[in-house]
C-alpha cells in the first residue's frame, strides 16, 4: 500500500499564513524507521549545530519546553500539545517525527507566546482512528520531547541520553539557522536506505564501474566487475555501520575493545553479502549484465593479516560479537605485506612477500582525520564487520603507520630532501610485515615497536571516545573491557598506568585498581618456547618510563606473593615478570596473567576457567553451502545457523537411508571441487572413489606433520610389496598436506622437502596407481580452506599430547561432517566429550604419560616399523640422504622430543581401524553426520555469550529494524 497525502496542515500565526503538505506511512501503525531506527537521534543530531555538548549532571535544561496529550471523550482525534522555543525548522522535524511513527496529522494550531511556540496536533494513527493504547501515546510523547530538545546555545540533552552527539548552533542565529536548513535538506535527501532489488543492484553496480573503478559501462572485465560489486556492498555495510555507531553513541553502553595483532579475515564478499541476507538478489544482477557472482568472487585476495588459530579466532570473535549484537570494536594492525607467500620450488619453501594491497582494497574506510601521534602518526583503517540476521555492523580499525608532517617539514625546511623520504620509509615499516623475523637484535627491536604503536594508537583512541562522555576515570573499567588476544598487546596494561598516572595524574593505586578491572588475556600457547619475553635493554632503551612501570607492577606483585608464599625464592622466581639470568627478560605472558581481572587458555586441557570454542557458525554458509542446505533442509528450518543447539537434531535422523544417501552427494560434489583444484595446482589426478585425509596446519614438530609422512611412507611400502591379489583389498587414499613453516625454522622446511620428495616417487610409481596419491597444497589460506575442508574425509590432529593449545581446524573439519583422527589433545578432548570416541579414531600417549616417556631417553623402544621408515629416509630411498640427515636425527637416538616413535605402533592401528570403517560406507556416513551434529557445542557465538556474561561485563545492544 503506498503512503498517503495527510489533509493541508494549517499554521495559524499573528504573521501571514503558510501551509505545506505532510506525506504519511500508512502501512504500519507502529513504529515505522524509513532510514535511521534510532529515529529520535537522528533528527535531533540533523537539525542542531555542530558541537558536541554533554549532558547536564543536574538533568536537562528544557526553558519550559513540554509535551503533553489530550483524548477528549467527545473528540475521535487525538491531541498533541508541544511548548517549545522556536526555531527554524521546528514544525518540519515535529511533522517528520509523526511521520516516522506512523501518525496523520489531520489538522494544527500554532501560536507565539514570546520566544516560544505553542503548537496543537490533531492526529489518528494511520487507521484514522483516535490514538487510545498508552503505550503507543508514551512512544509519541517522548519522541517529540526528545526531538524538540531545548533551545538556542544553552541547548543540553537529559542524562538518559549520555553519549549522543548533539549538536548547536552558533551565536548568531542566521548561521544557525543556515546549518539547520542545511541539516533538514540532508535529511530529506538521505531518507532511504539503498534498495536491494536485482535492477537497483545492477544500477549500483554500473555506477561503481563508471565512477569508483573509473571505466567504460560497456568494456569491464572479471576484476573491475569485483572491484564494482565490492564497493556496491560496501556502500549497504556503511549505512548499518553509521546506524550501529549512532545507537552505540545514543545508549553508552560498556564496550568491549578487543586488542589483537592478527585477524585472519579471509574474503569478504561473500560472507558480507550472506550476513547482509542479499546474496540471490546479488547474484540475479550480476547475471543480467552478463557476470557469475562465484567467478567474481574468485577475483578477491585473502585478507594477510594473520596467520593460524589466533587470528581464525579473532576473526570469528568479530562476527559472533556482531552477530550477537554486542557493542565491541576490534583493533589491529594494517600490514602492508602480511605473512609471506610461501612459493614451492622443487619442493623446497620460499618466501616472498604477499602483496595484498597492490591492487587496493575496497572494504577498507581510510580515515585520515583519525590519527595519534606515536612518535610517527598512526592512521585509522575502518573496516565493517556485519552481523548474521541483524542490521549491528560493528568495526575493526586497523592502524598504518605514517611520517610525522612535523618531522617531515623540518627535513623540508632544510633542504633536505632525502632525508625526508628516509623518515617515511623507516615510519612505514612498523606496519608493514606481520611477524617481522625476530631471530636478530633488529628485528626484536621492530617488533617490539611494532606493538608498541598498536596499543598506543588504540588506547588514545579508547579513551579518546571515553573523555567524550565521560569526566571521572573511576568509571573507566564501567564503560571499557579491553580483551588481550595472546601476549602481543600487552603493553597495553603498562600503557594504560603510564596515561593514568603521568597524564591523567592520578594516584598509582587508583590507577592500578582501574587496570585490574578493565583488562582480560586469553593465551594461546602451552610450549615454554613460545611464551614471549622482551629483553630488558631493549625495552629500556626505547620505552624506559615504560620499563620502570614494569618494575613497580613487578615489585608489588611480589611484595604481595611473599606474604602468601613465604620467601621460597624459586616460586617467586618463576612467577616474577622480571626473568633473571644471563639475558634479563620481561615475560609477558607473566606481566598479562598478573594485570588481568580474567585470565584463559584456548582449551579444556590448558584452563579450567573457560572452555574456548571458536568456530564460526557461518563459515559452513560461504564454505560448504550444499551440506548448509541439506541441514536446513532435515532440521526444518535455517535458525541452527544462529542457534546451535539445534543441530543435535540431525542425531534422530543419522541412520536414515535418505539422509545418508543425501548426504554422500553432498561430499562427492565438494570433492569433486577439491579434486579440480589439486589437479589444476600440482597436475595430480586423484580418484573421488578415494578416502581424501588431510592434514592442514602451521608446520611445527610438535604437529607432528612428519608422523603423517613416515606412515604414508609405510603405506607405500606395503602397498609396493603387496601381492596383486591383496591389493584389490587396500583402501585407497589421497593424502594431502599443507601449511607454512616460519622462514628460520629449518627442520620444518625439511619436514616439507621430505613431503615433496615423498610425493614424487608415489604419485609417479605404476605399481601404486590410484590406491596412494600425496598432495601438498602451497600458500594455504582461508579461501583454500573453504575448497579442502568440505571435500575431506578423514582430517588429523595428530600433535603430541600437552602441546596443542586448542586446534581450531578440528572444529571446521568437524562441523563440516569429516571424521577426525587425533590424540588426546587441546580441543580434541571436548570433541570426544560431544561426539563420543566410537566416532573419532584415537591415538597416542596421554598428557601425564609423556614426561614419563620423555625420560626414558633413549631406552625407549621404538617399533621396526617406525625404524624402517626412518632408514628409508636415512639412506636416500627418496633422494636428498644428507639434507635429510638431521630431520633423521630428531627422532632417532633418544632425542625424540615428540614421541614420534612411541606412538607410530597406535597411529598405525588407528589408520587400520579408519580403513575398515571407510568401507562400511553406511557407518562412515553415520559417523559423519554425528560429528556435524555434536559441534554445535564449539561454536564461537556461544563462547561469546559466556565471555560477555563472565568475562567482560557488556550485554546486547541491537540496533531497531
Amino acid at each position: 500500500m503506498s503512503a498517503i497525502t495527510a489533509p493541508l496542515l494549517t499554521v495559524h500565526l499573528r504573521q501571514p499564513t503558510f501551509a505545506f503538505l505532510v506525506s504519511v506511512d500508512s502501512r504500519r501503525r507502529f513504529p515505522i524507521f524509513p532510514r535511521s531506527h534510532s529515529t529520535v537521534s537522528v533528527l535531533r543530531d540533523s537539525y542542531h549545530g555542530l558541537e558536541p555538548l554533554r549532558a547536564s549532571k543536574n538533568g536537562p535544561i528544557t526553558e519550559s519546553s513540554t509535551v503533553t496529550f489530550e483524548n477528549d471523550e467527545e473528540s475521535d482525534l487525538t491531541t498533541f500539545v508541544v511548548r517549545t522555543r522556536n526555531r527554524i525548522g521546528l514544525l518540519r522535524v515535529i511533522a517528520k517525527v509523526f511521520k516516522v511513527l506512523g501518525v496523520r496529522i489531520e489538522r494544527a494550531i500554532v501560536e507565539f507566546e514570546g520566544e516560544f511556540f505553542v503548537k496543537k496536533f490533531f492526529v489518528t494513527d494511520s487507521n484514522g482512528k483516535k490514538i487510545e493504547d498508552g503505550e503507543d501515546l508514551d512512544r509519541i510523547e517522548k519522541a517529540l520531547l526528545e526531538a524538540i530538545g531545548g533551545g538556542g546555545a544553552a541547548e543540553t540533552v537529559a542524562a538518559s541520553t549520555r553519549g549522543v552527539v548533539v549538536r548547536r548552533g552558533g551565536l548568531l542565529e542566521d548561521v544557525a539557522g543556515d546549518r539547520r536548513a542545511k541539516a533538514e535538506r540532508m535529511f530529506e535527501l538521505m531518507d532511504v536506505f539503498l534498495k536491494n532489488d536485482p535492477i537497483n543492484l545492477e544500477k549500483d553496480i554500473l555506477y561503481h564501474v563508471e565512477y569508483t573503478v573509473a571505466r567504460s559501462r560497456f568494456n569491464f572485465d572479471d576484476f573491475e566487475a569485483y572491484q564494482a560489486l565490492s564497493h556496491s556492498v560496501r556502500d549497504r555495510l556503511i549505512e548499518r555501520w553509521h546506524d550501529t555507531q549512532q545507537y552505540f553513541k545514543k545508549k553508552d553502553p560498556k564496550r568491549l575493545y578487543f586488542l589483537s595483532l592478527e585477524f585472519l579475515m579471509g574474503r569478504s564478499l561473500s560472507n558480507s553479502v550472506i550476513n547482509l541476507g542479499i546474496r540471490d538478489q546479488y547474484a540475479a544482477a550480476l547475471r543480467q549484465l552478463g557476470f557469475e557472482f562465484e567467478v567474481l568472487a574468485e577475483q578477491e585476495g585473502d585478507a594477510a593479516l594473520g596467520n593460524g588459530g589466533l587470528a581464525r579466532l579473532s576473526a570469528c570473535q568479530m562476527d559472533s560479537l556482531a552477530t550477537l549484537d554486542y557493542p565491541a570494536m576490534g583493533y589491529g594492525l594494517r600490514y602492508q605485506y602480511g605473512l609471506f607467500r610461501q612459493i614451492i620450488l622443487d619442493g623446497f619453501q620460499h618466501e616472498q612477500p604477499d602483496y595484498w594491497l597492490n591492487f587496493g582494497n575496497p572494504w577498507e574506510i581510510e580515515r585520515v582525520h583519525v590519527s595519534y601521534a606515536v612518535k610517527v602518526e598512526a592512521v585509522a583503517y575502518d573496516n565493517p564487520i556485519p552481523g548474521y540476521g541483524t542490521r549491528n555492523t560493528i568495526n575493526l580499525r586497523l592502524w598504518a603507520a605514517k611520517p610525522s608532517g612535523q618531522y617531515d617539514m623540518e627535513s623540508y625546511n632544510t633542504g633536505d630532501y632525502i632525508n625526508a623520504v628516509v623518515n617515511r620509509q623507516k615510519a612505514e615499516t612498523i606496519s608493514n610485515v606481520l611477524y617481522p623475523d625476530d631471530r636478530s637484535y633488529q628485528g626484536k627491536e621492530l617488533r617490539l615497536k611494532q606493538q608498541y604503536f598498536f596499543v598506543s594508537a588504540s588506547l588514545q583512541d579508547i579513551i579518546r571516545r571515553f573523555k567524550d562522555v565521560h569526566d571521572n576515570f573511576d568509571d573507566f573499567p564501567g564503560k571499557v573491557a579491553l580483551q588481550l588476544n595472546d601476549t602481543h598487546p600487552s603493553l597495553a596494561i603498562v600503557e594504560l598506568m603510564r596515561v593514568l598516572v603521568d597524564e591523567e595524574r592520578l594516584g598509582w593505586d587508583r590507577a592500578w585498581d582501574i587496570v585490574c578491572k578493565t583488562f582480560c588475556f586469553t593465551t594461546h600457547t602451552v610450549l615454554p618456547e613460545a611464551l614471549e619475553k622482551i629483553p630488558v635493554d631493549l625495552l629500556g632503551s626505547l620505552l624506559p618510563r615504560h620499563l620502570q612501570i614494569i618494575y613497580d607492577i613487578n615489585f608489588n606483585f611480589v611484595e604481595e606473593l611473599k606474604k602468601r608464599i613465604g620467601l621460597d625464592y624459586s616460586r617467586l622466581s618463576l612467577m616474577s615478570i622480571v626473568e633473571e639470568g644471563a639475558v634479563k627478560n620481561i615475560r609477558m605472558a607473566n606481566l598479562s596473567i598478573v594485570c588481568c581481572h580474567t585470565v584463559n587458555g584456548v582449551s579444556r586441557v590448558h584452563a579450567e576457567l573457560l572452555k574456548k570454542r571458536v568456530f564460526k557458525r557461518r563459515w559452513i554458509v560461504v564454505s560448504n553451502p550444499n551440506l548448509c542446505a541439506l541441514v536446513s533442509k532435515w532440521l526444518g528450518t535455517e535458525a541452527w545457523i544462529c542457534n546451535v543447539d539445534l543441530l543435535a537434531g540431525l542425531q534422530e535422523f543419522a541412520s536414515n537411508p535418505d539422509l545418508q544417501q543425501e548426504w554422500k552427494m553432498v561430499k562427492t560434489v565438494n570433492k569433486m571441487r577439491l579434486a579440480e583444484y589439486i589437479e589444476a595446482m600440482s597436475g595430480v589426478k586423484v580418484s573421488l572413489d578415494a578416502m581424501f585425509d588431510v592434514q592442514i596446519k602451521r608446520i611445527h614438530e610438535y604437529k607432528r606433520q612428519l608422523l603423517n609422512i613416515l606412515g604414508i611412507i609405510h603405506r607405500y611400502d606395503c602397498i609396493k610389496n603387496m601381492e596383486k591379489s591383496d591389493k584389490r583389498k587396500v583402501v585407497p587414499r589421497v593424502c594431502i598436506l599443507g601449511g607454512k613453516a616460519a622462514p628460520g625454522y629449518e627442520i620444518a622446511k625439511k619436514i616439507i622437502k621430505l613431503c615433496h620428495a615423498v610425493a614424487e616417487k608415489v604419485n609417479n610409481d605404476a605399481d601404486i596407481g590410484d590406491l596412494l596419491k600425496l598432495v601438498f597444497i602451497p600458500d594455504y589460506n582461508v579461501s583454500v580452506a573453504e575448497l579442502v575442508i568440505p571435500g575431506s574425509d578423514l582430517s588429523q590432529h595428530i600433535s603430541t599430547a600437552g602441546h596443542e593449545a586448542s586446534g581450531t581446524g578440528s572444529m571446521k573439519f568437524l562441523m563440516n561432517g569429516c571424521l577426525l583422527l587425533a590424540t588426546a589433545d587441546g580441543s580434541t578432548v571436548e570433541i570426544i566429550d560431544e561426539i563420543g570416541a566410537d566416532n573419532m579414531f584415537l591415538f597416542g600417549a596421554k598428557m601425564n604419560e609423556v614426561s614419563t616417556l620423555r625420560d626414558k631417553g633413549a631406552a625407549l623402544k621404538v617399533p621396526l616399523q617406525f625404524a624402517r621408515v626412518v632408514r628409508m629416509v636415512r639412506d636416500g630411498y627418496f633422494g636428498f640422504k644428507d639434507y635429510f640427515k638431521s630431520l633423521c636425527d630428531t627422532v632417532e637416538d633418544g632425542r625424540d622430543f615428540y614421541l614420534l616413535g612411541h606412538d607410530f605402533s597406535s597411529y598405525l592401528e588407528t589408520q587400520a581401524a579408519a580403513d575398515r570403517a571407510f568401507v562400511d560406507q553406511e557407518k562412515w556416513t553415520r559417523m559423519s553426520i554425528l560429528s556435524t551434529a555434536g559441534s554445535g557445542r564449539f561454536s564461537s557465538d556461544r563462547t561469546i555469550e559466556e565471555y560477555a556474561e563472565k568475562t567482560w561485563g557488556i550485554e546486547p545492544c541491537k540496533c531497531p529494524s
